[in-house]
């Protein structure tokens, strides 16, 4: 109901629009084309003319366009219209024109023609600026609703990640603490620094892109303990440097895929490769490859929640900014990601090497 209230008032903004275009249409309507030379020839009559078409803009804006027009009731609008346009022009040339010019224009009728193209004009380009500012209106109520739907379905998509990537590890630390393995400990510890930063770092649209690789390492060495001696895990970056951002939870979802894929097709000789480095404008190269046997794999490595999640929001947050290719064959996967980020002041360079 309060919605209602306030879309029906007229708001300020919308007061000026109207009193400026007004304003510029009476300035042209008192004009005075006999006499050029003399510009505006201000008479009381011109204001109480100009009135009468200003009041049935007013009704035709204010009424008819939002009870009838909008709700594509089309014949009642023009019906309605044309009602009001044949006042107008008895009030002009009945009531108007014979208290003003009894003599002259008041003495007879022109003709239902020439009152229209009279009249007509005025009230179209008058009840046109209704019409421009509701469609401007609309058109920006349109873009912050498209705007509100983005970020509610990127913070469902990232919501998702936290439940996927914890359902998994908690399997591999319940399979440790059935064994009562020594690396239980070091397991939940890694496991509790990623979750915090899932749950209290990744809230934003972006992070810092140093940040984000810190905790690809830290979920790298989470997950390389559950590989043991059964292979070798090759994680490397170049040119990292501060200054650049990054949406969350992205790159993480590849190296998961690596690990559970290669884990699931084969008990050794597991080798995954992780390679990360930031172009000089600004582009990020993400490159990841794990062998695994197909025959093996129960899983299908392209399908999953992770990775159609991440795919949707590469589409959301880098619209022709991003590139992803996929290549799988019997003996290996390989992801290579290019990314154009975002970038702030800093421009420090480090590297990071872990093996």
């Amino acid at each position: 109901m309060v919605q209602k209230v306030k879309s029906a008032l007229l708001t300020s903004r919308e007061l000026f629009f109207q009193l400026v275009l007004h304003a510029l249409v009476f300035s042209f309507y008192v004009f005075d084309r006999e006499h050029p030379q003399v510009a505006f020839h201000l008479e009381a009559y011109q204001f109480v003319f100009f009135l009468n078409y200003t009041l049935a803009n007013a009704f035709i804006s204010y009424f008819l366009l939002p009870r009838f027009f909008y709700k594509k009731k089309y014949i009642h609008f023009f019906a309605f219209t044309a009602l009001i346009v044949g006042g107008v022009i008895f009030i002009e040339e009945f009531l108007l024109e014979r208290i003003y010019f009894p003599d002259s224009r008041g003495s007879r009728f022109p003709g239902i023609l020439f009152s229209l193209g009279q009249v007509l004009p005025l009230i179209f380009i008058l009840s046109g600026f209704k019409f421009a500012w509701d469609a401007l209106t609309k058109q920006r109520e349109l873009d912050e609703l498209k705007a509100m739907i983005k970020e509610s379905e990127l913070q469902f998509l990232k919501s998702q990640i936290n439940p996927h990537f914890l359902f998994n590890n908690l399997n591999n630390l319940y399979s440790y603490a059935i064994e009562n393995s020594p690396k239980t400990p070091a397991i939940i510890l890694e496991l509790s620094s990623v979750l915090r930063y899932m749950l209290y770092e990744c809230r934003e649209k972006y992070v810092s892109l140093s940040k984000e690789i810190e905790q690809l390492k830290n979920f790298t060495q989470l997950s390389e303990l559950q590989i043991e001696e059964r292979g070798v895990v090759n994680f490397t970056t170049h040119a990292i440097r501060p200054g650049y951002q990054i949406a969350p939870l992205i790159l993480i979802v590849f190296i998961e895929n690596a690990f559970k894929h290669s884990q699931s097709s084969q008990s050794s000789n597991i080798c995954i490769d992780i390679e990360v480095w930031l172009s000089e404008d600004g582009m990020l190269e993400f490159h990841c490859k794990n062998n695994y046997h197909s025959e093996n794999n129960a899983h299908d490595s392209s399908q999953g929640i992770g990775l159609e999640n991440v795919k949707k929001r590469l589409q959301l947050l880098y619209p022709n900014a991003h590139q992803l290719d996929i290549q799988q064959t019997d003996l290996y996967y390989e992801v290579r990601l290019s990314m154009q980020l975002q970038q702030t002041t800093q421009t420090t360079h480090y590297e990071l090497h872990y093996h």
